[in-house]
C-alpha cells in the first residue's frame, strides 16, 4: 500500500475527513468558496465495480472502499451506453445520445453546438471555475475550449481565480481497455479469479482478468492522490467528491455490449458535513434504486443551485432539486467502431431486458480495436478451431429479438428467460417500460447512419421520423415471422426512407422468396437513398441472391460515397463471406483510406477472403488512432 493511500485511509477512518495541511492557506480557500460547494468528479475508464465496497472479495481498492464508508454508494449505477463516446455525450449534455444521432454511434460528430446546453458551460456562467483533465471524446461538434475554463492535461482546480468555487473533472486512463492489451499481474493472481460462463477458462483469459484487477489496484492509488490534494489544500469540508466509471468493461463481452458487464458501473459520492443536507442519506449508506449517468449533468447543476434546462432528459438525484428515485435505467448500442448493430435495454437493478432489432447479426463481430486484447484473440482462435462450448459459441451466432435475465440468479446473463411463462410478468413490465422510454426520448436508432433525417432537430420535424410506425415495423422486422412479409413488402414502397430501410432490413432478418426478391433487387438498384440500397442488398444476400448484391455493393465502396454508406456496404460484404470475392479489388482499395474504421474493416475482410486472417495478428491501424488523439482528447493509447 502506498504512503498516500495509507494516510488517506487512516485519516478517513479516524475522522471522516483526512488531515489537512497548509492550514492558513486552507482557511482562505474555505472562506472564498463557502457559499457554494466545490465539486470534483474522479472518473475511471472502462470498468465494472471490481471494488471491495461492492462486495468483490478479490479487489484491492482500499481508497474507494474508504470513500464509500464516508459517502454514499450507489449499488445499481449504470452507464447509458456501453462505450465511452456515446456515454460521454450523455454525461455532457444530459441528453441521451440516441436522441441526437449520430451521437449514438461510436465514434461520430453529432450536431449539438448551439442546440444542447452543457453542464460545464452552465456552471461557468453561474460563477464556477470549471476544468477537465483531460479526456473529452464528446461525440459531437461542441468545442471543449468553449465550455471549460481549461480542458487539458494541466487543468486543475488549483489554477482557479481567488474566490471562485470550482467544478473539476479528472479522467483516469489507467483502467482503459488499451492498458490491458498486455496484462500484468498485481496482488490478484490468475488462479484466483472467476471466469464467466461465456468465456473459455484458459490461462490467457485468466491473465486478462487478473491483469484488470491490477489496473484497478493502480487506479485506486491515483484516486487516493487526488483526494489527498483536496485535503492538503484545506478544501475537504467544502468539496463534494464523486467517483464513477464511465462505462462497463473491459474484458470480452463487456465494454460495447448491452449487459451488466458493459453497463454496470461504480458510483460513490462523498459529502462533507457542511453539505450533508444536500445528500439523500447519511454517510456510509447504500442506495439500491437504479441511477444512470444521464442524471449526472442535472445532478451537478442541482448541487450548485443552477437551474436545470428542460431539454435535459436526466433527473437530479442529489441536491435541492433532486427527484424521486427512478425505477429503471436504460441502455443502448448502435455502431461500435466499424460494426453496426441496434440494441436497446432496460434494467430495474435485478432484471435486465434486452431487445435486438438486428438479430440476424451475431452478438460478437470482429472489431479491430477490441481484437488488440489477447482475450478476444484467444476466444476467436478457439472459435476457429471449434473448441468453444455451445454456450460460448452463441456469441458468434444469430440472436433472438428479446432477452430477459435475472442478474441475481444469473450474473453472467447466459440463461434467457424471455420465453419462460413463469417470468412473463417481468417481460411485459420491462418491455412496456422500454417502449415508453424510446418514444419519450424520440429514439433515433432506427435512422441509418448518414441519413439526412438523423439529428436532434431533423428527427423532430413533423412527419420526418414516424417513430410509432417504426417501432411497430421494427418489431415485425426483427421478429422474423415470414407470415408478416406483407408488412415488410408494403414498407418497401413507403415515401419515408427510414420506413423503406426497415422493410428491407426485415427481409434481411427473415429472408425473401419469389416476387419479394425481385422487388428487393429493384430497390437495391434504384432507390434514391444509398442506405436503403445497402439494406436491400443485405436482404438479397440472405435470400439466395448474393451475386446480385455483390455487384450492387461494390460501387458503393467508391470514394464518392458517404463514409457511412461505404462502411455499411463493407459490413454486408463481410457477412457474405466468400460471395464477396468479386468485390475484392474495391475492398482492398479501402485499406489505404485515412478513415479510422474503413481500413480496419477492409483489411479484415481481405484477410478473410485471402485465408490469411489470424486473430493474433491485429488489423487495427494504430497510426490512425494516434493521429486522431488530439481531436477527441485522448492520449495516444486512449
Amino acid at each position: 500500500m502506498t504512503h498516500t493511500r495509507r494516510n488517506f485511509i487512516r485519516a478517513s477512518l479516524a475522522s471522516g475527513i483526512a488531515a489537512t495541511a497548509s492550514v492558513t492557506n486552507g482557511a482562505v480557500a474555505r472562506a472564498a468558496t463557502s457559499a457554494r460547494p466545490n465539486i470534483v468528479w474522479i472518473v475511471s475508464e472502462d470498468n465494472n465495480p471490481y471494488i471491495g465496497a461492492y462486495g468483490d472479495k478479490l479487489a484491492q481498492t482500499p481508497v474507494i472502499d474508504a470513500l464509500a464508508r464516508q459517502g454514499i454508494l450507489y449499488r445499481n449505477a449504470f452507464s447509458n451506453a456501453p462505450v465511452c463516446a456515446p456515454s460521454r455525450f450523455g454525461i455532457l449534455t444530459g441528453v441521451l445520445p440516441e436522441s441526437c444521432a449520430p451521437a449514438n454511434h461510436m465514434r461520430a460528430d453529432a450536431k449539438a453546438a448551439g442546440i444542447l446546453p452543457t453542464y460545464p458551460d452552465l456552471l461557468r456562467k453561474a460563477g464556477y471555475y470549471v476544468t477537465n483533465n483531460s479526456k473529452t471524446d464528446y461525440n459531437c461538434d461542441i468545442d471543449p475550449d468553449a465550455i471549460w475554463d481549461d480542458s487539458s492535461a494541466k487543468a486543475h482546480w488549483k489554477n482557479r481565480p481567488e474566490g471562485k468555487p470550482f467544478m473539476a473533472v479528472f479522467n483516469l486512463m489507467t483502467t482503459h481497455e488499451s492498458q490491458n492489451f498486455n496484462p500484468t499481474t498485481g496482488k490478484v493472481k490468475p488462479a484466483d479469479v472467476r471466469v464467466p460462463a461465456y468465456m473459455p477458462d484458459t490461462p490467457v483469459l485468466r491473465q486478462d482478468i487478473a491483469g484488470y484487477y491490477h489496473r484497478m489496484e493502480i487506479m485506486d492509488g491515483q484516486v487516493g492522490s487526488l483526494l489527498a490534494e483536496i485535503e492538503a489544500a484545506g478544501l475537504g469540508e467544502d468539496t463534494i467528491v464523486f467517483y464513477y466509471s464511465d462505462n462497463g468493461g473491459v474484458l470480452p463481452r463487456s465494454k460495447r455490449y448491452c449487459y451488466d458487464s458493459g453497463l454496470r458501473c461504480a458510483l460513490v459520492v462523498k459529502f462533507p458535513a457542511k453539505w450533508a443536507h444536500l445528500a439523500p442519506n447519511r454517510a456510509g449508506s447504500t442506495i439500491t434504486e437504479p441511477v444512470s449517468f444521464i442524471d449526472l449533468a442535472p445532478t451537478v447543476l442541482s448541487l450548485a443551485d443552477v437551474p436545470v434546462p428542460s431539454v435535459m432528459q436526466g433527473r437530479a438525484f442529489l441536491g435541492r432539486t433532486a427527484s424521486a428515485p427512478k425505477k429503471y435505467a436504460f441502455g443502448m448500442r448502435n455502431r461500435m467502431d466499424e460494426r453496426y448493430d441496434f440494441v436497446r435495454t432496460v434494467t430495474d437493478g435485478r432484471w435486465r431486458y434486452v431487445r435486438n432489432y438486428m438479430p440476424h447479426l451475431p452478438l460478437m463481430q470482429n472489431q479491430a480495436f477490441a481484437w488488440l486484447a489477447k482475450g478476444y484473440q484467444e476466444i476467436d482462435r478457439l472459435r476457429m478451431e471449434g473448441k468453444l462450448s455451445p454456450l460460448q459459441q452463441r456469441m458468434f451466432q444469430e440472436r433472438t429479438f428479446e432477452e430477459l435475465y435475472d442478474t441475481k440468479a444469473d450474473p453472467d446473463e447466459v440463461v434467457n428467460l424471455a420465453g419462460k411463462p413463469d417470468h412473463a410478468q417481468h417481460l411485459k413490465r420491462l418491455r412496456g417500460a422500454l417502449d415508453a422510454h424510446m418514444k419519450a426520448i424520440n429514439d433515433n436508432g432506427f435512422i441509418p447512419e448518414g441519413s439526412a433525417i438523423e439529428g436532434y432537430i431533423p428527427s423532430r420535424v413533423a412527419g420526418a421520423y414516424p417513430l410509432d410506425r417504426l417501432m411497430a415495423l421494427g418489431e415485425v422486422a426483427a421478429g422474423g415471422d415470414r407470415r408478416k412479409a406483407g408488412v415488410l413488402r408494403a414498407a418497401l414502397g413507403d415515401a419515408n426512407e427510414v420506413i423503406r430501410y426497415w422493410g428491407a432490413t426485415g427481409f434481411a432478418v427473415q429472408g425473401a422468396t419469389g416476387a419479394d426478391v425481385t422487388l428487393l433487387e429493384r430497390i437495391a438498384r434504384t432507390d434514391a437513398v444509398p442506405q436503403v440500397r445497402v439494406a436491400a442488398c443485405d436482404a438479397l444476400s440472405r435470400s439466395g441472391a448474393s451475386d446480385v448484391a455483390c455487384k450492387i455493393l461494390a460501387p458503393l465502396l467508391a470514394e464518392d460515397q458517404q463514409r457511412a454508406v461505404r462502411l455499411q456496404a463493407l459490413n454486408v460484404l463481410t457477412r457474405m463471406g466468400e460471395a464477396a470475392r468479386p468485390a475484392l479489388p474495391q475492398i482492398r482499395a479501402l485499406t489505404g483510406s485515412s478513415d479510422e474504421y474503413l481500413p480496419n474493416a477492409s483489411r479484415y475482410l481481405s484477410q478473410r477472403l485471402d485465408g490469411t486472417f489470424d486473430p493474433a495478428k491485429p488489423v487495427y491501424d494504430l497510426e490512425a488512432l494516434m493521429g486522431r488523439g488530439a481531436k477527441i482528447g485522448l492520449s495516444p493509447k486512449g
